[in-house]
């Protein structure tokens, strides 16, 4: 099996050398597909290097910010591997958790696999806004679509490469996240939580995601059952 990671960076200079270092340091990698989302802190110009550098990385440029759910859906497209993960820009996730993460679609369980947070006892559950947020979208996401989750906005989510391209995506924000969850499960499509470890950053940090995101995954989880 092979693996094609789908990254969305906007104004991620600080991590993304590191990053990229870590994801390409996993041998499963075969393609590294990155939309830089209109960044003008250095992002987009070292990513261009990369791609020269590296010809694992492809690099596809928007003029300006379209958000999340647009970089990502732009690079789905060029996926060319059998299994397909999104991994975020910063440092919050590790790259090595891969292999886990991919493990129940390679032995054919499933075609989705999301990464959980809360499953890995590493990880510290801070009870802040990100927390409680995920939490609300969390259960919504069960009542409404039949599902047992327990980290429904998890960034390593994982899916059979033919799979995602089948789906009608259109979100363009962080709201691509719930519209995952949802067409995956009006597919039928069962999806595993496997642990993964997590070690979040603050707004300060550059953490990007808002409380009106939340609020955007709720409905999108809301509108899309009644679709």
């Amino acid at each position: 099996m092979t693996l094609t990671v789908l990254i969305a960076a906007f104004n991620e200079r600080a991590t993304i050398e590191q990053l990229m270092e870590r994801v390409l340091a996993q041998e499963i990698v075969t393609e590294v597909i990155v939309t830089d989302d209109g960044s003008t802190d250095g992002t987009r110009e070292w990513l261009e290097a990369a791609e020269q550098r590296e010809p694992r990385v492809t690099v596809l440029l928007h003029p300006h910010n379209q958000g999340k759910g647009a970089a990502i859906r732009a690079a789905i497209p060029h996926a060319t591997s059998d299994i397909c993960i999104i991994q975020d820009a910063d440092l919050e996730y590790f790259p090595t958790d891969y292999p886990a993460v991919i493990a129940p679609i390679i032995s054919g369980q499933t075609r989705v696999v999301y990464g959980s947070r809360v499953l890995c006892d590493e990880n510290v559950q801070r009870l802040d806004k990100f927390r409680l947020g995920s939490a609300v979208v969390t259960l919504t996401a069960n009542i409404l679509y039949g599902t047992q989750l327990t980290d429904e906005p998890t960034c390593y989510k994982a899916f059979e490469t033919r799979f995602l391209k089948s789906l009608p995506l259109e979100s363009n924000g962080f709201e691509l996240c719930p519209e995952l969850t949802a067409w995956s499960r009006k597919n039928g499509e069962q999806i595993i939580e496997v642990p993964i470890r997590y070690i979040g950053r603050s707004v300060k940090d550059g953490k990007k995601i808002r409380w009106q995101d939340g609020v955007r995954a709720v409905w999108t989880l809301l509108r899309l059952r009644l679709r």
